[in-house]
């Protein structure tokens, strides 16, 4: 995994070898054991690399032979070795064993088409010199990140939009409809992102930049076509056809020239894909976990147990409340946008601890709720639907409660409260967002908190229709339960789990995650699942339980679902004062960067020091209006371009 950026000068303008040195410096600790700047006329590639395989001859930007062809590519291709033997059957000859040299040589072969060929995760520029064109493209589920802008006639690309900002010319501006929909949403729709005339590739998508035009276009979708078919033969078939297909996807993702351990969180999805690993590993596998010193979201026991069972060799690190707070503006920093939870802290602490362990490449279980329903937000929508069918019921809302009984809020409220809240109603049914509405109507109340002047420019934005315009043709056809599931796969995963919590904690200490559960393959199996197989009546991952069995200890397939959460509120004003909380929630420094209303943000300071914040709604606006005026300060107010000498960086 690495760093890249570049540039191709629209006006025919050579490319600033120095200015795309300082753009991949920005980006050291993506990729610490290299950099590398090419140019050619008008276009310029760079690199910062994180050497895991072919070490040796795996150095970026690469050319090929004739030198016609050049690349920057951040990511894994996990088939390779597959690839470059049908390529060397077709008279192709390689000069590294680099699955970078495969990339290129595909293009070679099939040209744009080449990523369909493609099972990994990636974000890769080419330049190629003959057809004076930049093809870039990012991986199907949008693992790994691609920004680009425009400026002065030149089209800028690169993996973090702080590479962009070094580059001279480019403007630092918050995109208020951006960060309206973080408000809603959590995450920006692609192509947009909360800075202004920064815009990001969306996954599963191509581009083309020639002189004269730049054109996007998909290269994969993710489409639902679940089977009809409730037979017990059927389910066990589907069984193993799912064991047969994750067997595969660990053990293309265990290719590595450097040792590859795995995150164990002691939920069924981490572990299946430990054991797995385990199956083809010989030596004692490395597993790394993290855990609280809240038993609210500590879980370290099953963590303990699964290690046990797989007996691997365990390293745990300890997250506490003070952890999280002094660990936060580092997570905005590399997050890049506003969040509105900590869960990203605990993630970058977990990846120090891999690396300072020896360690590169981890395996995660991300994937898992998305492909194979595993989020409560499936069965809250299953149940809202099973209530909205007999709205009179006195005992059907009692399932809500019993959903979430961490959410004292949700316990003590009456049944038309929860009606509302929970969006039952006629109308609310026939809503292609159903699923997700009670989620985003509790975010957009975090709204309240924008300054008048932020709510006026507002105005006229319509969160929901941008939204709208993106879903599939076949959308409104999909079963509800799919409709959910590619809600969560296309919005939350790339823009929140694989981001803020994925790809930017783990590079930020030089550490690749790989995804099993997100193998196209087996996205594409989920996709033909019916949803039964997903979630038995209330069961989740019904089909994941059933292959777990014998590869898992029992006690973590019966557990029930534990979202991954940590401590907002607690981590910020619990314990030891933090200069940058006050600095930052003071009314003077509110009032003057614009963006949130003093008097309300004082309010809500106020209930958090006399400890009488206790709601969801609360966390999310604390730890939202302070990651977005960390971003103000760091990306707007503070940012400090880098300048390197370029002369030592060209080869």
């Amino acid at each position: 995994m690495c760093g890249i950026a570049g540039l191709f000068d629209q006006n025919g303008e050579p490319a600033d070898a120095g200015a795309l040195a300082g753009m991949i410096h920005t980006l050291n600790y993506r990729g610490p054991d290299g950099h590398g700047v090419q140019t050619d006329g008008a276009a310029g590639l760079a690199h910062a690399r994180l050497s895991i395989i072919d070490v040796a001859g795996g150095t970026q930007p690469m050319s090929d032979v004739d030198a016609n062809l050049s690349i920057t590519f951040n990511g894994e291709i996990f088939n390779y070795l597959e690839l470059r033997q049908e390529l060397i059957l077709r008279g192709y000859r390689f000069a590294t064993r680099s699955d970078t040299e495969v990339i290129l040589q595909m293009y070679a072969d099939k040209g744009v088409d080449c990523v369909r060929h493609f099972n990994g995760q990636w974000a890769f520029a080419i330049w190629d010199r003959r057809k004076r064109q930049l093809f870039l493209s990012r991986d199907r589920m949008g693992v790994r990140p691609l920004f680009y802008t425009q400026v002065n006639g030149k089209f800028l690309f690169a993996s973090e939009v702080k590479a962009l900002f070094n580059y001279p010319g480019v403007s630092r501006e918050l995109d208020l409809e951006g960060l309206d929909q973080i408000f809603s949403f959590w995450v920006t729709v692609p192509p947009k992102t909360v800075f202004r005339n920064i815009y990001q590739l969306p996954p599963g998508h191509s581009m083309l930049v020639t002189q004269d035009a730049i054109r996007v276009f998909p290269h994969w979708s993710l489409e639902y076509a679940p089977a009809d078919d409730r037979s017990d033969a059927f389910a066990e078939r589907k069984s193993e056809e799912l064991l047969d297909l994750l067997r595969d996807a660990v053990r293309i993702r265990l290719r590595s020239d450097v040792p590859v351990g795995a995150y164990l969180s002691g939920g069924i999805d981490s572990t299946i894909i430990t054991s797995l690993a385990k199956q083809v590993i010989d030596d004692r596998l490395r597993t790394f976990s993290v855990s609280f010193e809240d038993a609210e979201f500590d879980e370290s026991a099953y963590q303990r147990r699964a290690s046990e069972f797989l007996c691997t060799d365990h390293a745990s690190v300890h997250c506490g409340y003070d952890t999280i707070g002094d660990v936060f503006p580092d997570v905005v920093w590399h997050a890049e946008q506003p969040i509105l939870r900590t869960a990203p802290a605990p993630l970058y602490v977990l990846s120090k601890l891999v690396r300072e362990s020896g360690f590169k490449v981890v395996l995660t279980g991300e994937g898992a709720d998305e492909v194979l329903g595993g989020y409560d937000i499936f069965k809250e929508a299953k149940i809202r639907r099973f209530w909205g069918v007999n709205l009179d019921s006195r005992w059907r809302p009692m399932l809500l409660r019993r959903l979430y009984p961490y959410m004292q809020n949700v316990q003590n409220q009456s049944d038309v409260y929860l009606k509302n809240f929970f969006a039952v109603s006629p109308e609310a049914l026939g809503d292609p967002f159903f699923s997700h509405l009670p989620r985003w109507e509790l975010t957009g109340k975090l709204k309240m908190f924008f300054s008048e002047d932020v709510k006026s420019q507002l105005k006229t934005s319509d969160v929901y229709r941008e939204l709208r315009s993106t879903l599939p043709r076949d959308y409104g056809a999909w079963p509800s339960f799919c409709q959910a599931e590619y809600l969560e796969a296309s919005g939350l995963l790339p823009g929140y789990i694989l981001s803020s919590q994925g790809d930017r904690m783990a590079m930020a200490h030089s550490v690749e995650g790989r995804y099993p559960f997100l193998d196209y393959r087996v996205v594409e199996f989920g996709a033909k699942l019916p949803p039964w197989l997903k979630m038995k009546v209330l069961s989740q991952k019904h089909l994941l339980r059933r292959a777990a069995h014998g590869l898992v200890p029992q006690e973590v397939i019966a557990r029930p679902k534990q979202p991954y959460r940590a401590p907002d509120g607690k981590s910020l004003f619990g314990g030891r004062q933090r200069d940058y909380v006050e600095r930052l929630l003071a009314p003077e420094r509110i009032g003057r960067d614009g963006v949130f209303d003093p008097q309300a943000v004082g309010m809500l300071v106020k209930k958090f020091r006399a400890g009488r914040a206790i709601s969801t709604k609360d966390n999310m606006a604390l730890v939202g209006i302070l990651s977005t005026q960390l971003v103000l300060e760091k990306f707007l107010r503070e940012f400090k371009p880098t300048e390197v000498c370029a002369n030592a960086e060209k080869h």
